[in-house]
C-alpha cells in the first residue's frame, strides 16, 4: 500500500483485521539547538524532510526527556526508548558491547567500551579521541591483535576486540570477582547516579581509573585497567601499523580509551511479542541479545545513498516475519560531534529522501504503527551530548492527527523517554 497523502486514508467497507505491526526508528543524536550556520535552526528544523513530515502531520509529536537532566550516552538512550527507566535498571555499556560483540563475559568479569585513540609521547596527552575517525577496519584488527599478543596483566587475563571503526570492547577476567564500581580513562565521559553521561567540558587527557567505591574488587580492577591502558599504549605506540599510518599522514591510534564498566551479567525486560532489530552498532545487538530480540542483518555501506534504500526493504521484510521491528540509523550523531550544523542537515535530509521515502511507499499505516526519534540530543554547537529533549512523532495504526511539525518547535508533551514504547504498543 502506497502512502498518498499527509492523512491515512480508510476504506467505507469493513476491513479484514490484520494484526497490528510495530515501527520504532531511532535516529541517533538527532536533537539539537538553534545553530548560527542554519541562521538560528535546528539541523532537524533547516531540513528539507517531506517524508518525515508526512509521517509527523498525520500522527502526534513530543518530546522525549531521555534520562531527566543527565547528557545520556547513546546506552541509556537506546534503553530509555526501549522502554526501560535507566533510574530503575540500567546495565553498564561495557556488558552491551561485549555482548554484542560475542566476547564471552560473566559475573565477576569486568567489560568496557572501548575506543581507539591518539596520545602524544607521554601516553597521556590526547590528540584526538578518535584517531581521526578515519580507523580501516584492516588496521583496527591488527591493532587489536597486537595488543591481545603483547599485553601482559598482572594476574589476568582479558580479551580486546575492535569492533567498528575506532570503537573496541575490552573483558578482563581475574582470578577473584572483579566490581564495576571505577571511574572511566576517558575524560569525555563519566558516570552520574549509575548512567553514563556525557561531559560537557573536559582536558584532552586520558584519566586514570579510581575505584569510588571502598572494595577490593573495585581497587583490584582500576588497577588492572590503568595497567592495560600503560601497557597497550607502549604496544600501538611501536606498532608498525601505527608506523605505516603517521607515513601515510593518518594519526596514529596509539592508545586506548575505556569507560561504562560492567560486572554483572545480566537482562533486560523483554517487549511484548516477536521483535527483531536492524543496527550498525554492537552495543545495539548487545541490547537486543538482553531482551531477547532478534538480530536481522543491516546493510552496510560507506555510501549512505547506497545502503539507506536497501535498509529500508530489509525493514519491510523485517516487519513481514516479526511484531516489531527496532531500527538504528547512525547518521546524524557523527556530524553532531564534529560540530557539522550542515553535514548533519545533509545527513537527514539523505534519510528522508533514501530511507522514509522507500519505507512508506510500500509500508501499510493501516496495520502498521510507527515511532521515530533519537536516544538522545547532539548539538552541534557542544561537540557531545546533552540533555536537552529529543523531538518524537508517533504515526499510523490508531492515531489521530494533530498536525504538528517533526523537530524541536512542535507543541506536544514532553515525557519521560520510557514512556513512548507503552504508546507505541498500546
Amino acid at each position: 500500500m502506497f502512502f498518498p497523502s499527509p492523512r491515512l486514508t480508510h476504506t467505507t467497507t469493513q476491513p479484514v483485521k490484520t494484526h497490528m505491526k510495530h515501527l520504532l526508528i531511532v535516529l541517533d543524536g538527532v536533537g539539537d539547538l538553534p545553530h548560527p550556520s542554519l541562521n538560528g535552526k535546528t539541523p532537524l528544523q533547516a531540513a528539507i524532510a517531506p517524508h518525515l513530515q508526512r509521517l509527523a502531520q498525520a500522527g502526534q509529536t513530543g518530546h522525549l526527556r531521555i534520562a531527566q537532566n543527565i547528557a545520556p550516552e547513546s546506552d541509556v538512550g537506546v534503553c530509555s526508548v526501549l522502554g526501560h527507566d535507566p533510574f530503575e535498571h540500567h546495565v553498564g555499556r561495557g556488558l552491551l558491547e561485549a555482548k554484542g560483540a560475542d566476547v564471552p563475559f560473566k559475573t565477576g568479569d569486568l567489560a568496557l567500551r572501548a575506543n581507539f585513540a591518539t596520545c602524544g609521547p607521554d601516553g597521556k596527552t590526547l590528540l584526538d579521541r578518535r584517531a581521526g575517525r578515519g580507523l580501516s577496519q584492516e588496521d583496527a584488527q591488527a591493532l587489536a591483535e597486537q595488543i591481545n599478543r603483547h599485553v601482559k596483566l598482572s594476574g589476568a587475563t582479558f580479551e580486546f576486540k575492535a569492533t567498528v571503526g575506532h570503537r573496541g570492547v575490552l573483558v578482563i577476567r581475574a582470578q577473584e570477582p572483579l566490581d564495576c564500581h571505577i571511574t572511566n580513562t576517558d575524560p569525555a565521559y563519566e558516570v552520574v547516579n549509575g548512567l553514563g553521561s556525557a561531559k560537557a567540558a573536559f582536558q584532552m587527557a586520558i584519566t586514570p581509573a579510581c575505584a569510588w567505591k571502598d572494595e577490593a574488587g573495585s581497587r583490584h580492577a582500576a588497577a588492572l585497567v590503568n595497567e592495560f591502558t600503560e601497557k597497550s599504549f607502549l604496544v600501538l605506540d611501536a606498532s608498525p601499523t601505527n608506523a605505516r599510518r603517521k607515513q601515510s599522514g593518518a594519526l596514529p591510534a596509539n592508545c586506548v580509551l575505556l569507560r561504562d564498566p560492567e560486572s554483572r551479567d545480566q537482562k533486560l525486560k523483554a517487549l511484548p511479542g516477536n521483535w527483531a532489530i536492524l543496527s550498525e552498532m554492537p552495543m545495539e545487538e548487545g541490547i537486543a541479545k538482553l531482551m531477547d530480540m532478534a538480530i536481522e542483518p543491516m546493510h552496510h555501506d560507506k555510501d549512505g545513498k547506497k545502503a539507506y534504500p536497501k535498509i529500508a526493504q530489509q525493514t519491510l521484510e523485517a516487519l513481514e516475519k516479526y511484531d516489531g521491528v527496532y531500527v538504528h540509523l547512525k547518521g546524524p550523531d557523527v556530524f553532531g560531534h564534529d560540530g557539522d550544523a550542515k553535514g548533519k542537515m545533509k545527513s537527514i535530509e539523505e534519510i528522508d529522501a533514501l530511507f522514509f521515502k522507500h519505507l512508506l511507499e510500500k509500508l501499510d499505516l493501516e496495520n502498521v504503527r510507527i515511532a521515530v526519534t533519537g536516544d538522545h540530543s547532539t548539538p552541534c554547537v557542544l561537540h557531545a551530548h546533552s540533555a536537552d529533549p529529543v523531538p518524537f512523532l508517533l504515526s499510523g495504526a490508531g492515531i489521530p492527527a494533530k498536525n504538528q511539525p517533526f523537530d524541536e518547535t512542535n507543541s506536544g508533551p514532553t515525557i519521560n523517554g520510557w514512556e513512548l514504547m507503552p504508546k507505541l504498543l498500546k
